[in-house]
């Protein structure tokens, strides 16, 4: 009742004034201001504070966001919320009564961005550009009618003054990004998975963060392989020797960062090559998965799958968790990368929810190996209710998408909330790993 009063008062007011209502009106909608802290500008995996001001004692109000990817794709949330007796909306301590999550959740509205195009995930292709979140206050719980209060909160993935650096050397594609300050700075190779191309937005985040980062393409990149086939590990040792001989990388090794796919290949790296001191993995596995890879006389083909296990959840979308042949197995054995000759630290990141492969019980087999062989148990985090693609924060959970190696969309798993405290953790756990192992001290104490 408070907000019709204050209106119906405010209407008198202006009518004994002489003023027409409409322009009463749009004088109380230019009061709401809709605030960014401490900037509307900052890096994609930074929080800020949203708060909206200028409202009426327990005003209800629903929030919208709205952010459009590269190529068109709109990704859309909102939340319902009621505003303090002070007329003050702040997400850092308001619970959202509905919409697209509840309760206190200051990243709420990014988070829970989904796309209005089925079966897309929010993805970075130029990190030259930010990200435009656009946030729009309504009155009321729904968002009819015009905003009371509007804002952008741009999110960039490339800090100031970080350096962006093709390269170009002998058969290696790839991308250096170089961190602001006095080098030399610590290394780490990043790798993406199946999608293929140069993804950078991680490797340009990294160096944002004081890491010398190379995001390396190895197919479905200007001259390399057009499939995925067959993979020769000299092409990643060129770019662990690249790395190893550039004078603003601090040796005397490297990290490796790769996510499924990139996963099976930074442990092959780690395995097999010279120079790696500490191996990071989300969500890969430890068999070679879906081509051949040689290096020099050795051969390891793809471990197999059964088609027949992939589980259809409705028509045109498919749960494939099952579908490769299980390691476990003896006749399977044969197809693991042999961890146990790898000399560096290893860390593996793993989504319980994992609905590409099974993550967890790749880590753990890496853990036995590794022990069996004497070596040092590697880290296993474990994160309840995350899916398959963990990314920096905020991303939004991508629940399904085109998987390029079975040809149709598939489920990844998750729970967007869970999903979006387990990349927030990862985030801080694998900088604060390749921070231990390879970073002076003056980088580890920023974390």
């Amino acid at each position: 009742m408070l907000p019709n009063l204050r209106r119906a008062l405010l209407f008198r007011h202006c009518w004994l004034a002489g003023a027409p209502a409409a322009r009463c009106k749009g004088a109380m909608s230019a009061a709401v201001t809709l605030d960014i802290t401490p900037s509307p500008k900052c890096l994609f995996d930074e929080p800020v504070s949203i708060s909206v001001r200028g409202l009426s004692p327990l005003q209800a109000v629903t929030l919208r966001a709205s952010l459009t990817d590269e190529t068109g794709v709109l990704f859309r949330s909102s939340a319902q919320y009621t505003a303090e007796s002070s007329g003050e909306l702040d997400l850092t301590r308001s619970p959202s009564l509905g919409g697209s999550y509840t309760g206190v959740e200051p990243m709420g509205l990014v988070w829970s961005l989904l796309p209005e195009t089925p079966f897309r995930r929010l993805v970075k292709r130029d990190v030259l550009s930010p990200f435009y979140l656009n946030l729009e206050v309504y009155e009321g719980h729904g968002t009819a009618g015009q905003p009371l209060a509007k804002a952008t909160n741009e999110r960039a993935f490339l800090g100031e003054g970080v350096q962006r650096i093709p390269v170009r050397e002998g058969k290696i594609r790839a991308t250096f990004f170089q961190p602001v300050g006095v080098g030399p700075f610590p290394g780490i190779i990043d790798i993406y998975g199946t999608g293929g191309g140069l993804p950078e937005y991680r490797a340009s985040l990294l160096a944002s963060r004081g890491f010398a980062t190379l995001a390396l393409a190895y197919y479905g990149y200007e001259d390399l392989p057009k499939q995925m086939k067959e993979f020769h590990l000299e092409y990643f040792e060129d770019a662990v020797n690249y790395m190893l001989g550039h004078p603003q990388v601090r040796g005397p090794g490297i990290g490796l960062l790769g996510h499924s796919k990139g996963g099976d290949l930074v442990v092959s790296m780690a395995s097999f090559l010279k120079g790696i001191t500490a191996t990071a993995t989300v969500n890969g596995a430890i068999v070679t998965v879906g081509a051949t890879l040689r290096y020099k006389d050795v051969i390891m083909p793809p471990i197999g799958a059964d088609l027949k296990r992939i589980k259809l959840v409705k028509p045109g979308l498919a749960n494939v968790v099952e579908a490769l042949n299980s390691p476990l197995e003896a006749e399977n054995r044969k197809y693991l990368i042999p961890i146990e000759k790898a000399e560096g630290k290893f860390l593996f990141i793993v989504g319980e929810d994992d609905q590409n492969w099974k993550s967890e019980l790749y880590a753990n087999m890496a853990a036995d190996i590794l022990l069996e062989h004497g070596k040092e148990k590697p880290e296993i985090v474990v994160y309840p209710g995350a899916g398959h693609y963990i990314e920096p924060p905020v991303f939004p959970m991508c629940a399904a998408s085109m998987h390029f190696l079975v040809g149709l969309p598939v489920v990844w798993g998750g729970e967007p909330r869970a999903h979006f405290l387990a990349q927030e953790g990862a985030w801080q756990k694998i900088q604060g790993f390749f921070c231990k192992h390879l970073a002076e001290e003056s980088l580890q104490s920023r974390l």
